[in-house]
């Protein structure tokens, strides 16, 4: 099964998320594998800042010509920004998962422990498993 691009430097969920930690604050998007399989994704629903967000539970909703897809929250937090310009231009999810197709910034409740995600190396064993 392809993978796709998987930057060593970023975390991933088993549900297809990638996580890049700054201190406290995690931003977040969906794996070049994940965009591959909705295909064209035509609109994005951002949640509100501010918005409060539990581990594991839906943060916001992705729709594409296929299908609708929840992106599920590493850990829980709160919004604190959102990539404003997936509203006009939802493709960028497509062209650019991993930079100008970021998703949202959660300001995490707790640390968060970089070992509870998947390394680049787990999570392509991950996808090669078809999971």
């Amino acid at each position: 099964m392809e993978t796709g691009e998987i930057p060593a430097e970023l975390r991933y969920t088993k549900s297809h998320e990638w996580v890049r930690l700054d201190g406290r604050v995690a931003t977040i998007g969906i794996t070049d594998h994940a965009q591959s399989q909705l295909t064209d994704i035509v609109f994005v629903d951002l949640p509100a800042v501010g918005k409060a967000v539990a581990a594991g539970a839906g943060a916001l909703v992705l729709e594409s010509v296929k299908t609708v897809a929840d992106v599920y929250a590493p850990a829980a937090g709160k919004i604190v920004e959102v990539n404003g310009a997936l509203k006009a231009h939802p493709e960028l999810v497509n062209r650019e998962p991993y930079g100008a197709g970021w998703l949202v910034k959660v300001e995490l409740a707790a640390p968060l422990d970089p070992s509870t995600l998947l390394s680049a190396d787990a999570y392509r064993a991950h996808v090669a498993s078809g999971a």
